[in-house]
């Protein structure tokens, strides 16, 4: 019987404005790697132009396993995994696909390091983000928000939905 490389996600905290040079060095090595981007319209005293920043500031993520391990460690501004008693924590592939997805689609969201209280479980009934689950979030305006929390790294993802786009779970 063979032995099974399993792979995982991963987030790794990098030096501050490294995030694509680390990003494309993964890419390079053969790593597996996700960069959440968004574009911004920046202004400097002579003109103004369209760039991509992190959504995450000093965050990357990678799918790597036990052989890759510090490969990805011993990478140019990779500082270190982020950790969960003592061991690089895993951060689960749905939680990944719904930040690709959301970040892809065209549904407005925002990334937040808040912790929220406790709220309503829902189920996403459509939309870019079909079958995945979170919390609702009451806005001050009343507005309906779902939070996709990415425990590992203590983000959330806060996305603004139609109300009929989601379903209460029966607890």
């Amino acid at each position: 019987m063979g032995y099974t490389i399993t792979y995982n996600w991963y987030a790794v905290y990098v030096r501050s404005r490294a995030e694509k040079a680390v990003y494309d060095r993964f890419i390079d090595q053969g790593i597996e790697a996700f960069l959440p981007l968004e574009r911004k319209l920046r202004k400097w005293s002579d003109r103004k132009k369209w760039v991509e920043v992190p959504y995450i500031n000093s965050y990357v993520f990678v799918k790597s396993s036990e052989k890759e391990y510090f490969d990805v460690l011993n990478t140019f501004n990779v500082m270190r995994y982020i950790t969960f008693e003592g061991k690089a924590a895993i951060i689960p592939e749905w939680q990944i696909e719904a930040m690709k997805k959301i970040v892809s689609s065209k549904e407005s969201f925002h990334f937040s390091s808040h912790r929220f209280q406790k709220g309503e479980k829902i189920v996403i009934e459509s939309g870019a983000l079909t079958g995945y689950s979170g919390e609702v979030i009451y806005d001050s305006d009343k507005k309906k928000k779902i939070l996709i929390r990415i425990d590992q790294i203590g983000y959330s993802m806060v996305v603004e939905m139609d109300i009929l786009e989601v379903k209460k779970v029966k607890t």
